[in-house]
């Protein structure tokens, strides 16, 4: 027996050369073209499992104290311990099925909108012999946004439907059971229509979202690449806490209108209370004040930046494990 030890190498089985490709599947031109659109769905609805309770205390601050501008705010923690204390811990998580029923609708549509028009502009740059610019990530952003948002508001507004029930005396609360029985109410009770109430600030507040997402996170992590030595998750990290940050900045006036719309209802003469987006933010500006459209900040900044996050992180890494 000879002294010295054989290389591991030399033990293992020699590669062959004939192994197929590691998935004829995914290789496909279809597939290829629908997986962005399935990691949207499936990393929005990682992210919204994970920030629903955020979520819905956001919604409650946005509603608490409508019409009074003298109404003191309530604080993120005194909603949720109000939540808890009239229900269970899982009212938290009010809504889930129609957080689910949105990101299997808009945040498939936005995130895989979005990939397909910015694949189309890198094509198209690459041709030119330039990189790609931050107007043409914000349009694709943008169109993106503004395409999924206009096409899953029911599933919008069965979500504010939802977790707004619940501030409402008991004798009142609807008491949805799941985001069909909602849909199905809304639609017999308001008519179809009423599926699509505040579609106008549901897309720009989509828009204003997309762009502080999608063109910040897709402008910084070549930034990243090429200025710093950091990791491939690092990157993703940091590039979607930046997207987190901008997507809040410029979307939460146009969320707290949207809030507003879609929780319906009507004044005591009978008519909605609010005649359109405009309209709501003219009286929420005369009877509550400027500062009233960014009340809530730092809730809807945690609930959108580790949502972004969460989203972005595990559909980048998705889209580089499958494509």
């Amino acid at each position: 027996m000879s002294g010295t030890v054989e290389p591991l190498k030399d033990a293992l089985p020699a590669k062959t050369t004939d192994v197929p490709p590691r998935s004829t599947f995914l290789s496909s031109r279809i597939v290829r073209n629908a997986l962005p659109f399935g990691i949207g769905a499936f990393s929005g609805m990682v992210a919204t499992t994970c920030i629903q309770p955020a979520d819905v205390v956001k919604v409650r601050l946005q509603l608490a104290g409508e019409g009074s501008k003298g109404a003191a705010a309530a604080s993120p923690i005194s909603v949720a311990r109000t939540i808890v204390a009239q229900g269970r811990v899982t009212d938290l998580w009010a809504g889930l099925s129609a957080g689910y029923l949105r990101q299997l609708s808009y945040g498939m549509l936005r995130l895989g909108l979005f990939d397909r028009f910015l694949a189309f502009v890198e094509t198209r740059a690459k041709d030119k012999g330039r990189k790609v610019t931050f107007a043409e990530r914000a349009a694709a952003s943008l169109s993106a946004g503004g395409l999924a948002a206009g096409i899953a508001n029911p599933a919008e507004v069965a979500l504010i439907r939802m977790q707004s029930d619940g501030m409402k005396p008991k004798a009142e609360r609807a008491n949805y059971r799941s985001v069909i029985d909602a849909l199905v109410r809304v639609s017999r009770q308001e008519g179809v229509l009423g599926l699509w109430a505040g579609s106008n600030p549901t897309i720009i507040r989509a828009m204003a979202t997309n762009f502080g997402q999608l063109a910040f996170f897709s402008q910084s992590k070549p930034l990243l690449q090429d200025y710093t030595s950091l990791g491939f998750q690092n990157q993703a990290l940091v590039a979607s806490g930046i997207a987190g940050f901008f997507a809040a900045f410029f979307s939460l006036p146009f969320d707290f209108v949207k809030t507003r719309l879609q929780r319906g209802g009507k004044g005591a003469d009978g008519k909605p209370v609010y005649r359109g987006m405009m309209d709501c933010a003219v009286k929420a500006l005369k009877d509550e004040g400027p500062l009233r459209f960014y009340r809530g900040f730092g809730t809807y900044f945690v609930r959108i930046a580790p949502h972004t996050v969460i989203t972005l992180y595990v559909a980048d890494n998705l889209k580089a494990l499958l494509m």
